[in-house]
């Protein structure tokens, strides 16, 4: 089959084989680029970058904001480490819901708000209450390290920061929906919502904090927890929160107010003037 080909190819015209080849070359090409681009195309639409790239957009863009509204307060480095801290805090809940094997989102933010990690609520509280604590554990964990890197450097900066980082999840912690101590407090026993409630009242009004921001707190406390907690007072319990094992409620309940005496003792070690953190950026 080659021979004659070979022979048939060689009484044309040198002209004539000049354009057999090219033609040739011409159309192997053309389906090596075709195979090329059917590669491609495979590709991209089965990549789940496709699926995730929006997410990612969303994630990033509203950090990317969230350190511009808090630089405006306190300086772009510690705008960058405030984002951060609350971004490790975030992590908790999320390498946590994806270890138990439930669906959740990448972290969002909200300037002057902080943020949030969304996910279907679990069959199994326990699982809930367990992934709500970890944020904290996350955060709290951040700070000392700022703290810990403060105290070696001398830098007082760093101390600022450990002490915003304790704090934020401090009050994270107040046993009042839609915090994470209101998820943890609702799966060891929801009348504590009662309690947290007035804390969070009694604390912004101790500390003074009267904003748009914390007045959107208070009203989400108010019409989340108030209810539920009068509710659980009436021994109405909510299966989908509160954990039916004693003693798995009993664990909770240690490590819960564990991680709130590390906190406010962190807060108060690491109580620092916030100008410091001016006359670093």
């Amino acid at each position: 089959m080659h021979d004659d080909d070979d022979g048939l190819r060689s009484r044309l015209p040198p002209q004539r084989r000049r354009g057999a080849g090219t033609a040739g070359g011409i159309l192997v090409a053309l389906g090596a680029a075709a195979l090329k681009f059917k590669a491609i195309l495979l590709a991209l639409t089965s990549l789940k970058w496709l699926i995730l790239a929006p997410k990612l957009a969303l994630s990033f863009g509203s950090m990317f904001l969230s350190v511009i509204f808090y630089a405006l307060f306190f300086g772009w480095k510690f705008g960058i480490v405030l984002v951060a801290l609350l971004l490790v805090h975030e992590l908790g809940h999320y390498l946590t819901f994806r270890n138990l094997g439930i669906p959740a989102s990448l972290p969002t933010f909200i300037p002057g708000f902080g943020a949030f990690v969304s996910s279907p609520m679990s069959v199994e509280p326990a699982h809930n209450a367990f992934a709500a604590i970890m944020g904290p554990v996350f955060g709290i964990a951040a700070s000392a390290i700022c703290w810990g890197f403060g105290l070696s450097t001398g830098d007082n900066f760093w101390i600022a920061a450990a002490y915003f980082g304790f704090f934020i999840n401090l009050f994270n912690l107040i046993p009042a929906i839609p915090l994470d101590g209101g998820r943890v407090a609702g799966a060891i026993d929801g009348r504590i919502w009662l309690v947290g409630a007035v804390l969070l009242i009694g604390a912004l009004v101790y500390l003074r904090q009267f904003s748009i921001f914390t007045i959107v707190i208070v009203l989400l406390v108010l019409f989340s927890s108030i209810p539920r907690g009068i509710a659980a007072f009436r021994g109405v319990v909510d299966p989908t929160i509160q954990i039916v094992s004693g003693q798995q409620r009993l664990i909770l309940a240690i490590a819960y107010f564990a991680l709130l005496g590390i906190a406010g003792a962190g807060a108060a070690a690491t109580n620092i003037d916030p100008h410091h953190l001016t006359q670093h950026t």
